[in-house]
């Protein structure tokens, strides 16, 4: 019994994005609140890590900014995640990405596949 009435809240929550998996170049439109005032922000970088876990899934983000390293994670479901573009796809043979971590230059280049274009939802 309860079950069903979770899995009837977490069914009216789930918002849907284009399909993307570790290896991914992506653009994430979140919501940041400063003071009163609501705007938008693009983080973009590569999916090292994404985790599916019903209304809970999250994936991190990373890119580097003036030479430092910088990931975020973001929750895929979450309100404040306004929309998610996919850039391009990359071919990997891991679900989790952290030796990209250690890499710098052309030793982090990935090597670019080709898929059909999904619509965004």
């Amino acid at each position: 019994m309860q079950a069903k009435l979770i899995e009837i809240l977490e069914s009216s929550q789930i918002r849907l994005y284009p399909q993307f998996q570790p290896g991914d170049n992506v653009r994430v439109y979140f919501k940041i609140q400063e003071g009163n005032k609501t705007r938008i922000q693009i983080f973009e970088g590569l999916v090292i890590k994404f985790k599916k876990n019903g209304l809970s899934s999250n994936f991190v983000v990373r890119k580097i900014s003036h030479n430092v390293g910088v990931e975020r994670t973001f929750l895929l479901h979450s309100p404040l995640v306004d929309k998610v573009e996919v850039i391009r796809s990359n071919k990997v043979r891991r679900a989790k990405l952290y030796y990209m971590k250690k890499r710098s230059g052309k030793s982090a280049r990935l090597k670019e596949i080709k898929r059909k274009e999904l619509k965004n939802l």
